[in-house]
């Protein structure tokens, strides 16, 4: 994980030193929304995502949904995941397109868990979790190799993650929750696109017109320009690693570590 781009972005706004990205504010906001519900019992009930109780007139549930969640460590969690891939994606495309790329998130969530769930029931929803869980997908489809965990390849953790879900909903049965995940990542996957992720996907519709139009050599740059930053958040784990064994000797590093030190290694002399 420590592999990973932390260097800041440009933010809207600052709250002190802060620097409040898209994403930040995503963040602050989901936390605000937690310790709200803590203090005020009952809240996140009136906060879910229900379709009936939409059609029934409540319609401020289409929009409390992300916002207020139930205190749990995995609250906690998701917004963690949420700013470390959130944060590394909008380092790339820029804190408008990614301001784009959430609201699109929770519009496509909104209206097919309406949808498909008055048409196959289900489609509850609560807290951030359903948009993180899309913005690691992507995440993982726009860096397939990077290592993960353990200097696993992201794509496999892709695979795991995917297969997880499939498998919980298929075993409850929940045959709307599965269909409203496959349909929403496609359509996420060709908003993402035209907002400058997942260029190395041709098939995907949705590519920008000022996109298509570029001549070859400004690709190359973005390109090596994308290549660049992979080296460089490659030489600072190196230098991480080394700096390990420089202090602690060789045994100080784990089997994994020293596994993602060879990967390194041998992709930086490629």
């Amino acid at each position: 994980m420590s592999s990973f781009s932390m260097s800041p972005s440009d933010g809207w706004f600052r709250l002190g030193r802060l620097e409040v990205t898209s994403t930040i504010a995503v963040v602050l906001l989901g936390a605000i929304g937690i310790v709200v519900s803590a203090f005020v019992p009952g809240l996140t009930a009136l906060a879910t995502f229900i379709p009936s109780a939409v059609l029934d007139g409540q319609v401020w549930r289409l929009v409390t949904w992300p916002w207020l969640d139930q205190v749990s460590l995995w609250s906690l969690v998701t917004l963690v995941m949420l700013w470390f891939f959130g944060g590394d994606l909008e380092r790339e495309i820029g804190r408008r397109p990614m301001a784009w790329l959430y609201v699109g998130c929770w519009a496509i969530l909104t209206v097919l868990s309406l949808g498909i769930g008055l048409l196959l029931g289900g489609g509850f929803m609560l807290g951030l979790g359903s948009i993180q869980l899309l913005l690691i997908l992507l995440w993982i489809a726009d860096n397939p190799r990077r290592p993960f965990f353990f200097g696993i390849p992201a794509w496999v953790i892709g695979l795991v993650i995917v297969a997880m879900q499939l498998l919980t909903m298929i075993a409850v049965r929940s045959i709307g929750s599965l269909v409203s995940l496959l349909v929403s990542f496609v359509l996420v996957a060709i908003l993402a696109r035209s907002l400058g992720l997942l260029g190395d996907y041709d098939w995907i519709p949705g590519k920008r017109r000022a996109r298509q139009t570029l001549a070859a050599a400004p690709k190359k740059s973005r390109q090596a320009a994308r290549q660049e930053r992979r080296r460089t958040s490659d030489a600072q784990r190196i230098d991480e690693l080394l700096d390990k064994i420089n202090a602690n000797g060789i045994h100080s590093l784990s089997a994994a570590e020293r596994r993602e030190l060879q990967t390194l290694r041998e992709r930086r002399k490629g």
